[in-house]
């Protein structure tokens, strides 16, 4: 089921806006397609990414996927239930990725960012 609040990428990220800040994750169409997610690396914390560039990684067992920024903004918080440090559960991707399966928070650097990104109706045309 694909959430109707969230916006979507051609590389199947989600994003959630409020107050300025976007959480950001992989949609379960993408965790799916990946199969059984064991690490997540998120190095970024703390740069400006511009939209469309590298901000981490997702690996499962059979492949690496790269992580897409979808808005310009600065990386403020990785998911620390995902982090090898911390909780160490990268499989809430697969369980739960529009809840606790996000994976970070950025604060937006420019109003309206979210004008390009598909809409849940636009996404499911994508998928299916």
């Amino acid at each position: 089921m694909i959430p109707e609040n969230l916006k979507f990428t051609k590389e199947h990220e989600w994003v959630s806006i409020e107050d300025g800040v976007a959480t950001i994750g992989v949609t379960d169409f993408a965790q799916s397609e990946l199969g059984e997610i064991v690490y997540v690396e998120v190095e970024t914390v703390g740069e400006t990414i511009e939209k469309g560039e590298v901000f981490g990684t997702v690996e499962a067992v059979k492949t690496t996927s790269d992580l897409f920024m979808p808005i310009t903004g600065e990386v403020i918080e990785f998911n620390s239930k995902l982090d090898e440090n911390d909780g160490d559960e990268p499989g809430l991707i697969n369980s739960d990725p529009y809840g606790d399966g996000w994976i970070v928070k950025i604060r937006i650097s420019e109003p309206d960012a979210d004008h390009d990104l598909m809409d849940h109706d636009a996404y499911k045309n994508l998928i299916s």
